[in-house]
């Protein structure tokens, strides 16, 4: 990852992390309780989750746009391999329950979209600005909470974008599209368990094969000079723990919520409240008519299942930055970088609303949902990113080649 976009800076003097851990993990602890006891207790505890998601993503540094970047740059693939480990976990997980519908007593369903040209233009959309804004949904949180200024400026446009492709959001519905197809109906829960892991262990070995071609042998993991309970406190965390541990709480996210982990529909919730209170009026847009999206721009936002699993991302992601002692946010940024945070950002969010979903709600879940249309959102999206990686150089001139899996998204 570039200089601009990483994750946190050392250019200030950083933080006490003992108080910053502690303010944010009470700020944690308190949400949950009020949450829950205001709306669900559900509710409350996936502010929890959301505070692990945090941890998780930046302790084990758990990107996809710079392990995207890298592997189109460099042909390193430890990044896309994780990805897929993380997939392979959620879809044996998701398949049964799903199949079912039900987990543990509750009712469950996954994120199945119909596939047309808004999920593929959506998708190459969002893949664009992964590269100029520096992050993906899930990055974009986690490296904001964790002290990045810049990525708080692509987090704005996010919100910006969001809420302009809401707008957009039915006349993309109108073009052709296919109805959406579920590998769980289509082949059952361990047929379609079985295609999927066929298909994650074909990308997983192209990645060994031109990573092998192109430098003789596998990146080999740095070796961290940190044991036992430092370790786990201030990282750095294996990236295949991250990849276990992201599959196994979007998994409790799916038997708290009785769906998956998403992301963005809250972005574009809070853009919409935020017009409203300058007097703007989005009740007559198509996309806010739907009975769910209209319960959510009419209630409080703290009912909503998705903001509060996206404010406590970016707690936990402060937390784990103060424990690393890394909570040191950079305002001096360039005016080419942070031209590159607003175009990225509106991208992202458009684009996230065209293709029903983000890296997570689209990519990740919508494939451990079992949906044709996460598969078609990932090739979109990462021909996307090879158009992007070819723009930075217009608001990042003379960025080095990455290093190996650069930290952060």
């Amino acid at each position: 990852m570039s200089t601009a976009s990483s994750p946190v800076s050392s250019s200030l003097t950083a933080s006490p992390p003992s108080r910053l851990a502690l303010a944010a993990g009470a700020l944690i602890i308190l949400g949950s309780l009020l949450v829950g006891m205001v709306f669900d207790a559900s509710n409350g505890l996936l502010m929890l989750v959301g505070g692990l998601l945090g941890m998780v993503l930046y302790h084990a540094a758990f990107g996809f746009t710079a392990a995207w970047r890298v592997f189109i740059t460099e042909r390193k693939g430890r990044g896309l391999r994780a990805q897929m480990v993380m997939l392979a976990l959620a879809v044996v997980l998701f398949f049964p329950a799903l199949d079912a519908g039900s987990l543990f007593g509750t009712s469950v369903y996954g994120f199945v979209a119909p596939i047309g040209l808004s999920v593929i233009v959506g998708a190459f959309i969002f893949g664009v600005g992964m590269q100029l804004g520096g992050g993906c949904a899930s990055g974009t949180l986690f490296t904001a909470g964790g002290g990045n200024a810049r990525m708080l400026i692509t987090l704005v446009f996010f919100i910006v974008g969001s809420v302009i492709g809401s707008a957009h959001f039915t006349w993309w519905q109108s073009l052709p599209a296919f109805a959406p197809v579920s590998l769980v109906k289509l082949a059952g829960a361990w047929g379609g368990v079985a295609i999927s892991l066929a298909l994650f262990t074909a990308i997983a070995v192209f990645t060994v094969v031109m990573e092998k071609r192109r430098h003789g042998q596998l990146e080999r993991t740095s070796v961290v000079n940190k044991q036992g309970t430092e370790r786990w406190l201030s990282g750095p965390w294996p990236l295949l723990f991250g990849a276990v541990a992201l599959a196994l709480l979007n998994f409790a996210t799916l038997a708290l919520a009785g769906r998956p982990w998403g992301i963005t529909s809250a972005f574009a919730l809070w853009g919409a409240k935020a017009y409203q209170l300058v007097g703007g009026d989005v009740t007559q847009w198509g996309y806010w008519q739907s009975s769910w999206n209209a319960a959510a721009l009419n209630s409080s936002i703290w009912g909503d299942i998705t903001t509060v699993m996206n404010v406590g991302i970016m707690l936990g992601a402060l937390m784990a930055a103060s424990l690393a002692g890394r909570f040191a946010p950079n305002f001096r940024i360039p005016l080419r970088s942070v031209a590159a945070a607003v175009i990225g950002g509106i991208m992202l969010g458009y684009g996230a609303r065209l293709a029903f979903g983000c890296n997570i709600g689209a990519y990740f879940s919508g494939i451990a949902s079992g949906s044709l249309h996460g598969w078609i959102w990932l090739i979109a999206a990462f021909v996307g990113n090879m158009a992007g990686i070819r723009l930075r150089p217009l608001f990042f001139p003379g960025e080095r080649q990455l290093s190996p899996i650069a930290k952060g998204c």
